[in-house]
């Protein structure tokens, strides 16, 4: 079987956890969970050149994912984030600015690796420091025209705007999103309707091959212009939801690389996020039980 290649670009940090830190960034927690599904997954970020960092890099290293397109700055800290957990399990997060990862440079490298890659997972959060954000924009440019530009969106505080939307789902062909930020998206590009109606909207706007929305306990759909599934969600006790939205997409990202049936992607994916959220952190180790069935 292929062993295809997957980049998340973006924040990479420490989520500052009541039990302790947890290696932590949307992509990252994305790359990983690809590289449990049998991807070669990598992270393109920026750490400082502290302690942290070096902790960053030797956790990494123990999950199995390259590490070459880490760039080191002297001029910035490693990322943190502050993470409370409610009664739930939900978090809240406090994304510290002025760090190494929203100042992620651009590289020759940078230009060869984008043209070598399947798919690519990126946020919004990412892009609110110009200098990452024209890096993220110039390396989804460079992808192949048949690469998976994955947007999940990941709407964090007051970083995002409407200009980073719009230009991100120009030229993303896959939007991943929650039912929070559904509405939101839907305000800033002026669109209208119900739930259904808003996400082929989206659709047909951006040209996109699939939206995933995702409900928390509601479930979670899948949609493409030929199919729709729903599915609902396993009940599980919670330890709390970070990373859970992560797997998902991962899941989901590895299930269309391998052209899996859309209901058996939706399944695997579903199952794992429902995993994800029994465990503490964004990153536990993934039994293979939940993965079987996702490659035909």
């Amino acid at each position: 079987m292929k062993r295809y290649r997957v980049a998340g670009i973006g924040e990479l940090l420490w989520d500052m956890l009541p039990q302790g830190k947890q290696l932590g960034g949307a992509p990252c927690n994305f790359s990983y969970h690809a590289s449990q599904a049998g991807c070669e997954s990598l992270m393109i970020s920026a750490i400082g050149t502290d302690a942290s960092g070096d902790e960053i890099l030797a956790k990494i290293h123990t999950l199995g994912l390259e590490i070459r397109y880490i760039q080191r700055n002297a001029s910035f800290p490693t990322g943190t984030v502050t993470v409370t957990v409610d009664a739930h399990g939900i978090p809240e997060y406090i994304i510290h600015e002025n760090v190494a990862w929203d100042n992620i440079g651009w590289n020759p490298s940078l230009e060869a690796l984008a043209k070598s890659i399947d798919a690519v997972c990126f946020g919004s959060l990412a892009q609110r420091n110009t200098i990452s954000k024209q890096t993220i924009l110039r390396f989804l440019e460079a992808t192949d025209k048949d690469c998976l530009r994955v947007f999940d969106i990941n709407l964090r505080q007051h970083f995002f705007d409407t200009v980073t939307i719009f230009q991100s789902l120009s030229i993303a062909n896959i939007l991943k999103l929650n039912e929070d930020e559904l509405p939101v998206v839907a305000d800033l590009l002026g669109l209208h309707g119900n739930e259904d109606s808003l996400l082929t909207q989206l659709m047909d706007k951006f040209n996109l091959k699939l939206i995933a929305l995702t409900k928390g306990g509601s479930g979670s759909i899948l949609l493409t212009k030929e199919e729709r599934s729903f599915m609902e969600v396993p009940h599980v006790k919670i330890a709390d939801t970070v990373g859970a939205g992560d797997s998902f997409t991962a899941i989901l990202v590895s299930g269309l690389l391998m052209k899996s049936e859309l209901k058996k992607i939706h399944e695997t994916a579903t199952r794992v996020a429902a995993f994800v959220c029994t465990q503490q952190g964004a990153t536990p180790q993934l039994p293979q039980s939940e993965l079987d069935g996702l490659s035909n």
